[in-house]
């Protein structure tokens, strides 16, 4: 397909210095989030507790990837659009999976909902992409490769994975911190009795892990955002059809009081990937990318609409009983 062509030259120091980054903040956060997990199981039961911590990982991971994409899919009420749908964006998916080396093309699917989104599902061999229709009705077909190009990105350099290891460890840990919190207080009474010394450093540590989890993991998804940000630019050579697109996004961020009393409200799915950086932050490490004048775009700047027999939402996003809102 000539549809999709490098468009203006690339700063490609720039874009390996990201990278670079990028890959290495993710290693150490990861890191992070596994000594904190090692660290307490140590000191609740020796190294017994680290023992058990790498059997709870292993058993969650080893369940975990085995579960399929339609599993989640089901979940949203999402549904598939064939190849005759959407025909010029279904080709641009299979030149964008081809240019990134996925093994498969992901499947489209279509959430009938106004909240403009789109979020990926699956792993490499196995995956599926899903669009809203607020998403369809608001960009033009250029800015929409854009944002197909990060969701490919994602499922490339397997974050899906990344942060749901995260998310389990920061699992793993909440439940050791929650039982040693009850182990501690079930013994105060004898600890008062013995007049011995109170760990206040366990007990410290077991009282902030929570938040310190939740501070790694929003660090993580940042990075990872930046850095599917970074490959879409480069899977498509058009860092400003992205940019274009999360500058038309952001007017659907939510406020400081939304953030508030509703986080996460305005995002379909799960809370592993709600987080994302500030939009103008994403945009300026874009356009850095642009080191030539723009050249006029191959990718056209028709609208991109829905297919006529996807009727339009008729509803207000909502909290739907599988936990998911939109």
């Amino acid at each position: 397909m000539r549809t999709i062509m490098h468009v203006g030259h690339l700063d490609e120091q720039e874009l390996r210095r990201n990278k670079l980054r990028n890959v290495a903040q993710s290693i150490l956060l990861v890191a992070g989030l596994t000594l904190l997990a090692a660290t307490i199981g140590w000191l609740l039961f020796g190294p017994a507790g680290i023992l058990w911590v790498i059997l709870l990982l292993g058993t969650a991971l080893a369940f975990g990837r085995n579960v399929s994409p339609q599993v989640m899919l089901r979940l949203y009420g999402a549904q598939r659009l064939g190849w005759a749908e959407l025909p010029e964006v279904q080709r641009a998916l299979a030149v964008l999976a081809q240019r990134a080396g996925l093994p498969s093309i992901p499947e489209l699917h279509y959430l009938s909902t106004p909240v403009p989104n789109a979020f990926t599902v699956g792993s490499p061999r196995s995956s599926a992409i899903v669009l809203t229709d607020g998403l369809l009705r608001s960009l033009n077909l250029r800015e929409l490769i854009g944002v197909l190009a990060h969701e490919i990105s994602h499922i490339r350099n397997h974050d899906l994975f990344i942060m749901g290891l995260a998310d389990i460890i920061s699992r793993v840990t909440g439940a050791m911190a929650v039982t040693g919190m009850i182990l501690l207080f079930a013994s105060l009474p004898l600890m008062l009795a013995q007049q011995a010394n109170f760990p206040w450093l366990l007990i410290a540590l077991l009282i902030g892990a929570p938040s310190v989890n939740t501070l790694i993991q929003l660090n993580l998804s940042r990075t990872r955002e930046f850095d599917a940000d970074l490959d879409a630019a480069a899977i498509t050579g058009d860092p400003l059809g992205l940019a274009s697109a999360l500058a038309k996004l952001r007017r659907y961020d939510p406020g400081f009081w939304e953030n508030m009393l509703f986080p996460g409200r305005r995002t379909p799915h799960p809370s592993v990937l709600r987080t994302h950086p500030a939009t103008d932050e994403r945009i300026a490490r874009l356009l850095a990318l642009q080191q030539a004048a723009p050249l006029p775009s191959p990718f056209g700047e028709q609208p991109v609409t829905p297919p006529g027999h996807l009727a339009p939402p008729t509803h207000r996003p909502r909290w739907r009983s599988s936990g998911l809102w939109h």
